[in-house]
């Protein structure tokens, strides 16, 4: 496959509370895994874990986030929607584009993360 020109993404999704540790982990596997698929790369990755919603949703006042940063085709996003709301185990999701300045951004802030956790 030609090289496309890709764009910076962020994708957060805020999977259901009930899910045990290892579908936790094996539903961002699978998402990680289509994004791959379909000619993107992942930047970076962070399961956030259990927190608290700002609201219910279906009854449900906690939920397990994860976020991933990733480069895509621009009908990468398209697929990955239509699987997303297939997914029964997904809440809520939000794609976000990033321009230049959020990426610069997230990798400053991934490097002070790093540097804080060396020291």
């Amino acid at each position: 496959m030609a090289t496309q020109n890709l764009q910076s993404y962020e994708l957060m999704v805020i999977f259901t509370p009930v899910l045990a540790e290892d579908d936790y982990k094996a539903a961002q596997k699978k998402f990680a895994d289509f994004i791959k698929e379909n000619g993107g790369e992942i930047v970076h990755q962070d399961a956030w874990g259990l927190r608290s919603l700002a609201y219910p949703i279906a009854k449900k006042t906690t939920g397990l986030y994860w976020v991933v940063e990733y480069k895509a085709a621009t009908d990468v996003n398209a697929k990955l929607e239509i699987q997303m709301n297939r997914d029964e185990n997904i809440m809520r999701h939000m794609i976000t584009r990033l321009d230049k300045y959020a990426v610069e951004y997230n990798g400053r802030r991934r490097n002070k993360m790093s540097e804080a956790a060396s020291a």
